[in-house]
């Protein structure tokens, strides 16, 4: 299946779509990855599998851990209707110490509660001298609907989160804030329709965040309409200079998210 350059892989058959938040952070992770070399590279959470797809076909020998049925079915379906062969892992293998040259993390860190102990694992898999692709939601004072109905436990904080990497023994590259202004603008929009989930679903606060937990990388349910416009002509106008504008403030804290390239110390 082709791939459009802008939105990357779509099956809103399937019932995804790309949202905004994750077009902008798409254009930060290829160009950030756009000069590496290609290796062994393990996706956590991947979600749809929409941006490992794109990876595999860019060189990398990719793999996936995904603990949520819903989110690996899913997953399963995306990477075969793309044809590439890419293993998705329920449990993390016994072989997995030093094994990978790129680990990638995307929006998956503040799903977390020991998010310190969860990253040491992660670090442990990567080989020395190895590289960790992250994202996650920037600033508690951007806390919305959004983030409870997704199960996070927190947004991140610039000084906190280069203290987290640096302690779990990784040498931070780069560190852009993404999405200014798009993403601040679409999670402020969206709160009320997240707001009006958490009301409706409010009997079982514990289930929910489970639940939450495991679709939020796959549940478009809100995007399904929008999508429509953004494949138009003019939709793809917006999306590609909101991503040529997130890229002048990357290095303010401007932005609804981070996303980080550091590298395992030797």
């Amino acid at each position: 299946m082709k791939i459009d350059p802008i939105l990357g892989p779509a099956v809103p058959e399937l019932g995804w779509v790309p949202a905004p938040r994750y077009l902008m952070r798409r254009a930060r992770i290829r160009q950030l990855m756009s000069k590496m070399q290609p290796g062994r590279l393990l996706e956590i959470g991947p979600g749809a599998a929409a941006l490992l797809v794109e990876l595999s076909r860019n060189g990398f020998r990719c793999e996936a851990l995904e603990l949520s049925v819903e989110a690996r079915t899913l997953s399963q379906s995306v990477v075969d209707r793309f044809g590439r062969d890419i293993p998705l892992h329920a449990l993390p293998g016994a072989q997995w110490q030093n094994c990978f040259d790129v680990l990638c993390a995307f929006d998956v860190l503040e799903h977390i509660e020991d998010d310190q102990q969860a990253l040491a694992q992660w670090v442990s898999w990567i080989k020395p001298g190895g590289q960790l692709l992250l994202s996650v939601p920037a600033h508690m004072k951007l806390w919305r609907a959004g983030d409870q109905w997704a199960g996070h436990f927190r947004r991140y904080e610039r000084e906190s989160l280069i203290t987290l990497l640096q302690d779990a023994g990784l040498e931070v590259e780069i560190f852009e804030c993404y999405g200014f202004p798009l993403t601040n603008l679409t999670e402020w929009i969206s709160a009320p329709i997240y707001a009006r989930r958490i009301y409706n679903n409010s009997h079982n606060d514990e289930t929910n965040r489970k639940q939450n937990n495991d679709r939020s990388g796959t549940d478009r349910v809100p995007h399904m309409r929008l999508y429509p416009l953004l494949r138009s002509v003019p939709g793809k106008w917006a999306l590609r200079l909101f991503a040529m504008i997130q890229g002048i403030f990357i290095n303010k804290d401007l932005g609804s998210g981070y996303v980080v390239r550091a590298r395992r110390q030797c």
